[in-house]
């Protein structure tokens, strides 16, 4: 059984944002999914999903397509792209992939194959090599004993 929720209005006192879709497990999904709220999924889905909000995959949760979302943990199955500002893999998840996020956090036990490109990383600056603090008059006095002694 999957469940669909797009608003609940016996609800109204709750914000927009903590509304969930859910596919149960035991379910199979194909298609394009663009959402407003988070999803949750136990069961299949393949295919590709846009969220604003958070995507959870849970223990018995399978998604196989291209994911973009805000946030997603995965206590299941992810194999295809990632495109989120954080990414969690759980203690029993595993993605097979590409990830492309600005967080990206594996915890014990959680697998990560694939590739991880880090959004809005800080450029780390050059090491100089020892060589640059060198005068160059040294170096080729060096070299030239150095091959004086190959000889």
């Amino acid at each position: 059984m999957a469940i669909f929720n797009s608003g609940d209005s016996a609800h109204k006192s709750t914000k927009p944002d903590t509304n969930t879709t859910i596919i149960t497990a035991g379910s199979t999904i194909k298609g394009e999914m663009n959402l407003a709220c988070n999803l949750y999924v136990d069961g299949e889905f393949e295919g590709v999903i846009n969220s604003s909000k958070e995507v959870n995959v849970g223990k018995n949760g399978h998604i196989k397509g291209d994911i973009s979302t805000t946030r997603l943990v995965v206590q299941g199955y992810v194999e295809g792209s990632v495109n989120a500002a954080r990414v969690e893999i759980k203690a029993q998840g595993r993605v097979n992939g590409s990830i492309e996020s600005g967080e990206l956090v594996i915890e014990a036990k959680g697998i990560f194959e694939g590739n991880s490109i880090v959004k809005n990383a800080p450029q780390t600056p050059m090491k100089t090599s020892d060589s640059d603090n060198i005068p160059a008059d040294t170096l080729i006095s060096a070299i030239s004993e150095n091959k004086a002694k190959v000889s």
